[in-house]
């Protein structure tokens, strides 16, 4: 049973990202808890707030009516999920979004994290806010940013053969088991880190042998240069529905609890749904 946590909010992209989380897994063995993190109030009239005309009670009864409208939202496109046979339940918290979304996600033991991100933006680099910025740094979990209601027919997965690349297949094969989408590997051969045209086909056949033990038939694809740019350029062409990252590159140790640059600006700078993953840990970093 996968368990599956979508931070909400009042915005238009986090409820299309939960009625997606749904959709996609409709018929698979999972559960949805979609969370709602309420401002906390003390703090938002702390000393040093500025809030003129306006009294503590008015703050607390707009912070409470608008959970309300956000709850009674979730509810409603939790209907997608209990049609799909896909049990769905809303939660509230109080505090800061990012922290108790990995607050919970921790403690509630859960396999994946869902959140809504938008479509497209004009300034280059600032596609993510802050909540998905943090949740990206430090969640434990693998973390899927949906960007558009769209189905998933081409996946391009960006593989340079670590474990975590590894596992990334692993854990998407089962997912699209019955939706069979087109799986495309693509490894960057990074010449500036001396990787060899042996080792560059060698990686990408072995991601090629881990899809085909689980049912698919990807391509594989091989590019020269730098790990970003090619990846970049590769989304920008192939129209992909959805892009694969592994969370930590070569330079950097699995011990560090922190997404590597590369994959935390790949999701940051691409307008396709990414899923970042992470090898699961409940431990610490």
């Amino acid at each position: 049973m996968l368990k599956i946590l979508v931070g909400v909010n009042k915005s238009e992209e986090s409820q299309l990202a939960l009625r997606y989380a749904c959709h996609l897994l409709e018929h698979f063995p999972a559960e949805v808890d979609a969370l709602y993190v309420k401002p906390d109030v003390i703090e938002m009239t702390g000393e040093g707030a500025y809030a003129p005309f306006t009294t503590r009670s008015d703050i607390e009864k707009e912070v409470e009516q608008e959970a309300t409208r956000v709850v009674e939202e979730i509810f409603e496109a939790c209907e997608v999920c209990l049609g799909g046979k896909v049990p769905c339940a809303p939660r509230v918290a109080v505090g800061d979004p990012a922290e108790e979304i990995l607050r919970e996600a921790d403690e509630g033991g859960y396999d994946l994290i869902v959140l809504g991100g938008p479509s497209r933006s004009t300034l280059r680099g600032l596609f993510l806010g802050a909540v998905h910025n943090k949740v990206l740094l430090y969640a434990r979990q693998p973390v899927f940013i949906v960007r558009n209601y769209r189905e998933i027919k081409r996946i391009l997965v960006a593989y340079r053969g670590s474990s975590c690349d590894q596992r990334a297949l692993e854990f998407i094969g089962p997912l699209f088991t019955k939706q069979k989408p087109e799986i495309t590997i693509l490894h960057v051969q990074e010449t500036e880190r001396g990787e060899s045209p042996e080792f560059a086909e060698a990686c990408m056949m072995s991601g090629r042998d881990t899809l085909h033990k689980l049912g698919f038939e990807p391509l594989t694809k091989l590019a020269k240069g730098d790990f970003e740019e090619e990846i970049l350029k590769e989304v920008a062409v192939g129209r992909y529905d959805l892009v694969v990252l592994g969370a930590y590159g070569h330079r950097h140790p699995r011990y560090l609890p922190v997404i590597s640059d590369e994959a935390l600006n790949l999701a940051r700078l691409t307008t396709r749904p990414v899923l970042v993953f992470r090898e699961l840990s409940r431990e610490g970093g």
